[in-house]
This record gives C-alpha cells, sequence and structure tokens, in this order.
C-alpha cells in the first residue's frame, strides 16, 4: 500500500486535490465521465474547500463527475450531522455540477434498509454490474473503522451487498454505507487519516495481525491504485 507521510496538514491537503484534478481528468479522458464516492469530517471538508478555489475549481469538469457517498448518518439533508449538507456547502454550491449527476445517501419517508437497495440501483445506473468507481474517498476512526464499518459488526461479513444500513447501537442511530464489496472494486482510494489518536489504529492496520473484525480498515485490499495521507504523529 502507497503511504505517504506529510509534514503538515497543509500539504496534505493540497496533494488530495492535487490527487482528486489529476483522477478526474484521467477518468473523464478514459470514459467520459468520474464517478466518485466522498466521505465526511474535517479531512474532506478540508480537501473539498481547496477543491471549490478557482485553482484547483478550472481544472476540473465538472459536469463530467457524479457524486455517491460513502456512508451516512440517516439524519435529513438538513441535519448538520449529514455528509451531505457539508458536502454541498462547502464544494457542489460553489462549482458548476449536474444536479443530476448528485446522488444523497438519505431519502425522506422511507427505510434505510430500503434506500440501500435503492442506491444500489442508483450505482448500478451509473456503473453498470461492474461497480467499480474511479474513485474513493475514505477516513479512519480512531478504533480502526472506516465508512461505517465499525467493529465487531455484522455488516463487516457482508459480501453480496454493494450498499447496507444497519442500527449502531453504540450511536443510537442508523447509519447507510457502501460495504466492503464494492469499495475494494474501486480504481483508486485515497485513505485520509492523521494525528496521534489515530496511530495505534493505522499502526495495527498496516502491520498487526489481520483482525477486520477489531480494525476495519484491514478489509481494504492492499493494491496498486490505494493510498494512504497521513501525518508524522500518526504515521508508522
Amino acid at each position: 500500500m502507497n503511504i505517504t507521510i506529510f509534514n503538515n496538514l497543509d500539504a496534505l491537503y493540497k496533494k488530495a486535490a492535487d490527487t482528486f484534478v489529476e483522477l478526474s481528468n484521467k477518468a473523464i479522458q478514459k470514459h467520459d465521465k468520474f464517478v466518485v464516492a466522498l466521505s465526511g469530517g474535517s479531512s474532506p471538508k478540508a480537501i473539498f474547500s481547496l477543491l471549490a478555489t478557482p485553482e484547483y475549481a478550472d481544472k476540473i469538469i465538472w459536469n463530467k463527475i457524479h457524486f455517491f457517498w460513502v456512508d451516512e448518518r440517516w439524519v435529513s439533508l438538513e441535519d448538520e450531522k449529514s455528509n451531505f449538507k457539508m458536502t454541498l456547502e462547502v464544494l457542489l454550491n460553489k462549482v458548476p455540477v449536474n444536479e443530476n449527476q448528485i446522488f444523497p445517501m438519505y431519502k425522506e419517508g422511507i427505510e434505510p434498509e430500503n434506500y440501500a437497495k435503492e442506491y444500489e440501483t442508483q450505482i448500478r445506473n451509473v456503473l453498470g454490474a461492474d461497480g467499480i468507481f474511479d474513485f474513493i474517498l475514505l477516513g479512519m476512526g480512531d478504533d480502526g473503522h472506516t465508512a461505517s464499518l465499525f467493529p465487531g459488526e455484522k455488516i463487516l461479513q457482508e459480501k453480496e451487498k454493494w450498499v447496507d444500513a444497519y442500527y449502531l447501537k453504540p450511536q443510537e442511530m442508523f447509519r447507510i454505507t457502501l460495504t466492503e464489496p464494492i469499495i475494494n472494486k474501486a480504481e483508486n482510494i485515497l485513505i485520509v487519516t492523521f494525528g496521534k489518536s489515530k496511530k495505534n489504529a493505522l499502526n495495527e492496520v498496516l502491520n498487526g495481525v489481520y483482525n477486520p473484525e477489531r480494525y476495519p480498515l484491514q478489509l481494504i485490499k492492499k493494491k496498486a491504485g490505494v493510498q494512504i495521507f497521513t501525518d508524522k504523529e500518526a504515521g508508522v
């Protein structure tokens, strides 16, 4: 797995934004679209903020990009906890995207498990039976989780569905998420994780015994196209 350790977060965010631009242009040249799945959180927010600036935005063909999400809390799209809301405010409202190519991971008036099936259909409509995303942006929690694949949860064993939803008892809420099979199909995966609080989990993910039940990020296959961006505090 390709690991880059940065001296500071500004350099990390810039390289992540550069990577997005580079991969978008390659994919659009190859098959006239760039299909992505984005994560929420403070790191993606900083990356999205950069992408919205003219320095980056002017290099991207926005109307060729299809936006999906990696995971979401089952809250309304106006809720402050919504990954969609953050991405909309920081990025999508500021660049000329095609609204028909934005696929929020939430829908009012439907059960999360049913919407997971609907969301998978939306992915298949764009990507076909192969289901290969051009780019997926992931993070990692202090406990080694990625997407909404949390330690000890049944969803870690899912091998058929591309999208699933379940009730996460420790958080007392439903989560909807891409699953391991669809994530690992992706052409390119960028994992952004940094800080002292991530050091132990990242070390276990990279160097420890294979135990994805405890450290779910280990489910992500170490292959070409998978990169980790981290800093000296978390880097191992």
